[in-house]
């Protein structure tokens, strides 16, 4: 006969549980930064007061509930609860965790997987019992539906004030401009830079030499860095702002639960307003430099190897010595063989040398027509589809820059030789 015997249940020590808290709003305002504040100091008090708790932190976030990314405090706070150093966790409601559903979901998983509870003040819901996860996912789903309310919302009364011409005055991070209460108005030290940059260029300066100018007058941009970037330099040559007009939604969000924000090329409506704010170079300035600009970018390669002006896209021997251009100095690129291999290089370094364009890299022709048939073609290169749907290509230090005639770009790196 069997011979059992039955090994009693080992209860777990009646010991202190180790007690966090979290608390999240959405902006820095005033009013939600004091509903913090108040937030903090009730959890604070409430932990250290509980005779079977041990304070483990209150944690806390400025940022919209949509989105984990800048939600540095409760990656912290996760981090720490997988270690083992948090056993119980307090926040206000489901929607200051998180009005992504899935998100929630999936962080009740992780906590009850590991023996800790999230409970949830205002639904009086815990994440430890599996029979409240339905509950807990409904009413997750509400939040991100009133989310998904408010951004509509918000894109309405958006689109009535762009209707109206109303400008958003505060101007973050933009030179030459500042706002002063709800007018937008001329910085004079910023805006000179802003008239020196326009002057250089059309004294025949690259963007590349306009960003070496710069650095050796030791003007800073004007979110306070020493270095320029080249793209910069050329949004701002191309900013209508500056010559007294706006150009409103230019771009727009195409998911308000990402937050991703894609260029506008006639999925939106777009808005333009003149005399919106006082301008800082003349109409005629302006469009002096956007000629300028559309002059260089039609720079070709004709079968002698020189460059020169053409009226039309298209001449010369080879379709890409009208379509590569230098993304440092605006030069073309022209074919040459060397070594019995064909590579295309920047005009102005064949011309003036290395020191004259530094950062223009060397590209070979076959590496060229592979990625323009990968990423055009959808196959073997095609010059036909090629001419068609390509306007141009900007040639940078480790990468290239496709522009379809469609207006979409398409970034491929490459390694430099």
């Amino acid at each position: 006969m069997k011979n059992v015997r039955i090994i009693p249940a080992k209860l777990k020590e009646n010991k202190k549980l180790r007690v966090a808290a979290y608390c999240r709003v959405s902006t820095s305002g005033p009013e939600q930064l004091r509903s913090l504040e108040i937030q903090i100091s009730a959890y604070t008090k409430m932990i250290k007061s509980h005779p079977n708790w041990i304070f483990a932190g209150v944690y806390y976030d400025i940022e919209s509930g949509l989105r984990r990314s800048g939600r540095k405090s409760l990656d912290k706070l996760l981090k720490k609860a997988a270690k083992g150093k948090i056993d119980y966790i307090i926040t206000k409601s489901i929607s200051r965790v998180s009005r992504d559903t899935l998100e929630v979901l999936k962080m009740s998983r992780f906590l009850r997987e590991r023996g800790i509870n999230m409970h949830f003040e205002n639904e009086k819901l815990d994440s430890i019992e599996a029979d409240k996860e339905f509950e807990i996912t409904l009413r997750g789903m509400l939040a991100q539906d009133e989310s998904r309310n408010i951004s509509e919302n918000i894109k309405w009364g958006i689109e009535r004030k762009f209707e109206k011409g109303d400008i958003f005055a505060k101007n973050k991070n933009f030179m030459g401009y500042t706002c002063v209460d709800g007018d937008i108005v001329i910085v004079p030290e910023q805006a000179e830079v802003v008239r020196k940059i326009f002057d250089l260029y059309l004294q025949g300066l690259t963007l590349g030499q306009i960003k070496d100018y710069l650095g050796a007058q030791g003007i800073r941009t004007v979110t306070g860095k020493e270095i320029w970037d080249t793209k910069t330099i050329q949004r701002m040559l191309t900013n209508e702002k500056y010559k007294v007009d706006t150009m409103l939604q230019k771009t727009f969000t195409e998911d308000f639960m990402t937050g991703k924000k894609s260029k506008n090329i006639g999925q939106r409506n777009q808005y333009y307003v003149k005399d919106s704010h006082p301008a800082i170079v003349s109409a005629e300035l302006f469009d002096k430099v956007q000629e300028e600009m559309a002059k260089r970018s039609r720079l070709v390669s004709n079968e002698d190897g020189t460059a020169e002006i053409s009226g039309s896209k298209y001449s010369g021997k080879y379709l890409l010595g009208n379509l590569l251009v230098c993304g440092d100095c605006g030069a073309s690129y022209r074919r040459r063989t060397e070594r019995g291999k064909v590579v295309w290089r920047c005009a102005t370094r064949i011309e003036r040398g290395k020191e004259a364009c530094p950062h223009s890299p060397t590209l070979d022709e076959g590496w060229v027509r592979d990625t323009l048939g990968a990423a055009i073609c959808h196959g073997a290169y095609n010059e036909v589809i090629v001419r068609n749907e390509v306007d141009r290509i900007r040639i940078f230090d480790t990468f290239i820059l496709i522009f379809r005639t469609n207006g979409f770009q398409e970034k491929r790196s490459f390694q430099k030789e």
